[in-house]
């Protein structure tokens, strides 16, 4: 992507799929312009039925299809976690997992179990194994990891709900490079048993929509309910827009200023928000979470190195023999990131950012290179190290396809997120309310 070319708005492209009309969003079988689930192959699926496993009962999201990654429990199918060594070893699952079942008891549907990246650690959407599900709004590129089939079956209409995971960004990425809509809820809030984990210390269950109004519901159903306080402000942090790819700066702020405009909330630029110190806290999140892989996997790589990609090896290997000192200083670095954040980010205020520094890269060493990793690691590394809630959401389009806006605010104001989008279906162009 070059500085020359400057993005237009995501509302002058078109959309991934088809405009959805009010109330359309919950449509329950494959419509005609949008493939059959099995005909996208096993990019995107490893387990698909028709439906897979039906809804308990009617409920509010009756009607709404799910793909659930593959690390979540779904009775009588094994886990896979992307490798097909994990896979041959797994056990059926003698039970749902509590976000799976929650969904079918509001009456959803899980029409199959979506791809993950390799042992849920990635950023581009790309396994080794199963290969790259394809992104409807990018064509050629990637469509975002680690929630890759989750996400790509939803932006290709095969499934209304992905349920999946963000440690560092997993859902954030591809909702932003499939232009959805998507919630990493508050850490510790959303049902986590029968999920495996990857690092617990900053893992969450996270859900990803075609529509706002369907992800306001999916949050209803998966989150206790709490009082929390609306949002009443949005700092537009400009030096987070700074470490965006120069020709999306522009197009990316004046997308946040059409949804502010359109939800009618005061947007307050601020030049210094957080990122001097993104460096510094991305270094330590990669720390604990290395250190934490090794506890979750280690025992389990040692008997199958020669089953998992090289990179993703050496990426739960890194946290065998972590220096104390180095976890000590993580640790430290972590505790004062939550301070600063909380400062930043009192009750009723969120923080307006790019979800990602560039739009999907195309499959290869460049999409899976450590430059774009740093670069996207840095922008959604803050809410993972303080646990907060980020809401997703359409923002600009470039020559390669959408990237997000994300949204961050206070620990358990996650329903004050989402609701004030519920009413909007559509992505508002900028300077028009």
């Amino acid at each position: 992507m070059s500085a020359q070319q400057p993005s237009p708005s995501v509302a002058d492209a078109p959309p991934p799929v088809r405009p959805l009309r009010d109330g359309d969003d919950t449509a329950g079988a494959p419509r005609g312009d949008v493939p059959a689930p099995g005909e996208t192959g096993a990019s995107v699926w490893r387990v698909v039925g028709d439906p897979l496993v039906a809804a308990a009962r009617e409920g509010v999201l009756s009607g709404s299809r799910v793909a659930v990654k593959d690390v979540f429990a779904v009775a009588g199918h094994a886990i896979g976690m992307g490798n097909p060594a994990w896979l041959r070893g797994a056990p059926a699952e003698p039970a749902h997992s509590t976000a799976v079942r929650a969904l079918l008891r509001a009456g959803a549907d899980v029409t199959g179990i979506a791809h993950t990246d390799e042992l849920a650690y990635g950023l581009s959407g790309s396994n080794s194994h199963y290969g790259t599900p394809p992104n409807p709004a990018a064509p050629g590129r990637v469509p975002g990891g680690s929630s890759s089939g989750p996400a790509s079956a939803v932006a290709l209409g095969l499934a209304d709900i992905g349920l999946g995971t963000d440690t560092a960004g997993s859902t954030r990425v591809p909702a932003s490079y499939c232009g959805l809509y998507g919630l990493r809820p508050t850490h510790g809030l959303a049902p986590d048993t029968g999920q495996t984990a990857l690092a617990p210390s900053f893992d969450t269950p996270s859900w990803i929509t075609r529509t706002p109004q369907l992800l306001d519901r999916v949050t209803d159903v998966l989150l206790p309910r709490r009082p929390a306080q609306p949002i009443e402000q949005w700092i537009l942090a400009t030096d987070l827009f700074a470490l965006a790819d120069p020709s999306l700066r522009l197009p990316l702020q004046d997308a946040a200023r059409a949804w502010a405009e359109r939800l009618d909330v005061p947007l307050q630029p601020r030049e210094n928000t957080c990122a001097a110190h993104l460096e510094e806290w991305a270094e330590a999140l990669g720390v604990v979470q290395a250190m934490e892989m090794w506890q979750v996997h280690g025992s389990w790589l040692q008997t199958h190195h020669e089953a998992v990609s090289p990179a993703v090896a050496h990426a739960v290997a890194a946290g065998e023999n972590m220096p104390a000192e180095y976890l000590t200083w993580a640790r430290d670095t972590l505790s004062q990131a939550r301070i600063a954040l909380a400062e930043l980010l009192p009750p009723g205020t969120a923080l307006v950012q790019p979800a990602t520094p560039t739009a999907a890269p195309r499959p290869g060493p460049a999409g899976a290179g450590l430059a774009l990793r740093t670069a996207t690691v840095r922008l959604v590394c803050a809410a993972s190290v303080a646990g907060l809630p980020v809401l997703t959401l359409p923002g600009a389009h470039s020559p390669a396809g959408p990237v997000g806006l994300s949204l961050l605010a206070a620990p358990g104001s996650d329903r004050a997120l989402t609701a004030p989008f519920a009413p909007h279906a559509t992505t508002p162009r900028p300077g028009s309310p």
